[in-house]
């Protein structure tokens, strides 16, 4: 029998520990998840000789051309029902189709559902919910959510609010955050939503440049309040301290009224984050292209405002906080598992003088939706938030491995890396997998916590 490794010795100790708190438990999946993804030989249908090759051999090149699978992108653009979210009252321009067959998504009369849809809507059948989430993950990681051309599910925000155990939030605390004015960050937010993912025409048909305002306004003020409940008492009085703040915080014209003490204590229904802190930034740029899958992916604002906050506050608040610190954390570590998996190419980067810091900087905060196609962008969230959103540093890896020769006979690589390729997110996970098995589980734990 083989000797346990360090993360099995790490997860029996946390299960033995009494109670642990919510986050102990988020980083038990998270290793859970490693475990699952080093161990399981063949996870993706067809592939099976691909990755049981690719892992038997030692040459990261090796590696880069065993994951290189024969499913090219294509981008496809339809016409599609109108968003929910408020798009104008002019008509929608249409854009040129090509025909291609037909593929329903959703479960209405008629249409069969997917193993993993069937699993999301009824539950699990023996009430065992743990299993049942090893299996949606496992389903998520073998099998495709079922989407149309422009990357549209019926049941995909409902998955990503169950991986990320998320509860409903009431319509009216959205509403209330909304109905607070500007935030003081409302001047950077405008000078950056309406850059959001501009040369996309499936988000810009999709969700319109109010919407994001107003979530990422709503986001403001929710940890601007967390923010003060955290700030240190001052001997001013209450009403000399807001007025200290706004002065410092908000611009003159922009400046509203004071927010009554019934907007205080807004949003109970998520509660607020330990790892927001004072330090914590109410807005950095960047977060406009992060809420924005968000947005496109829910039926509703307070869907996306829900996953959003959950996603900035639990999984990633060091992105937030400081001087984007998990962010910078996140880009060592990138050069650090690329030396590893791919020692000639990091070295040949080196060279160059090309780090992490001057290249994926945009890949690392926004979780590769800068990147196109958005399609793509979702597939590989789904596969992130079933498995760790901290996967997205070797999700980086994995692109510049499949750049790899393209990277090694320029003399100029900052050239190629000023933007990636094209997403191709079924080959990025599948390399991704295979990328797992080589890093160290000293390493892997530094992933996992980067961005906390």
């Amino acid at each position: 029998m083989s000797q346990p490794t360090q993360a099995q010795l790490n997860l029996a100790a946390l299960a033995g520990s009494g109670s642990p708190s919510p986050r102990t438990m988020r980083t038990l999946r998270k290793i859970q998840s490693h475990q699952i993804l080093s161990s399981n030989p063949s996870v993706f249908s067809g592939q099976t000789s691909h990755l049981s090759t690719a892992r038997s051999s030692a040459n990261a090149e090796e590696l880069s051309q065993q994951a290189h699978l024969d499913s090219p992108v294509r981008l496809r653009t339809h016409r599609r029902a109108r968003s929910n979210s408020d798009a104008g009252s002019g008509e929608r321009p249409i854009l040129q189709t090509q025909k291609r067959s037909g593929r329903k998504t959703g479960s209405g009369f008629g249409i069969k559902r997917s193993v993993l849809e069937t699993l999301l809507r009824d539950g699990p059948q023996n009430g065992d919910v743990e299993d049942a989430l090893k299996e949606l993950r496992y389903l998520v990681l073998s099998t495709r959510v079922e989407a149309d051309g422009d990357g549209m599910s019926t049941y995909r925000v409902y998955l990503w609010l169950t991986l990320l155990d998320i509860p409903p939030l009431p319509t009216d605390e959205y509403l209330s955050l909304i109905h607070r004015g500007r935030s003081p960050a409302y001047t950077k937010i405008r000078n950056d939503t309406f850059r959001t993912l501009a040369t996309d025409p499936l988000f810009k048909r999709r969700v319109t440049e109010a919407s994001l305002i107003r979530l990422l306004n709503a986001i403001a003020w929710k940890i601007h309040d967390a923010k003060a409940k955290k700030r240190p008492k001052s001997r001013l009085s209450t009403s000399r301290r807001r007025e200290m703040e706004l002065l410092i915080n908000t611009p003159p014209s922009i400046a509203e009224e004071e927010p009554t003490d019934d907007n205080a204590n807004l949003l109970t229904a998520t509660p607020s984050s330990d790892a927001i802190t004072s330090e914590s930034a109410i807005y950095v740029q960047g977060m406009n292209v992060l809420c924005a899958p968000f947005l496109y992916v829910a039926r509703s604002e307070v869907e996306a405002f829900s996953l959003f906050h959950y996603f900035i506050t639990r999984e990633c608040p060091g992105y937030i906080r400081g001087a984007m610190d998990g962010v910078h954390r996140g880009l060592r570590l990138v050069d650090r598992c690329l030396e590893i998996v791919e020692p000639k190419l990091s070295a040949y980067l080196f060279s160059k003088g090309m780090q992490a810091e001057l290249y994926a900087f945009p890949s690392v905060l926004t979780l590769c939706a800068c990147t196109p196609p958005l399609p793509e962008v979702l597939h590989l969230w789904d596969f992130l938030f079933a498995y760790g959103p901290h996967l997205n540093i070797l999700c980086i890896v994995a692109q510049l491995i499949r750049m790899r020769d393209t990277i090694l006979d320029s003399p100029s690589p900052n050239k190629i890396l000023r933007s990636f390729p094209p997403l191709d997110a079924k080959e990025i996970i599948a390399l991704t997998v295979l990328i797992v098995r080589k890093i160290p589980d000293a390493l892997y734990a530094e992933l996992i916590d980067h961005a906390k």
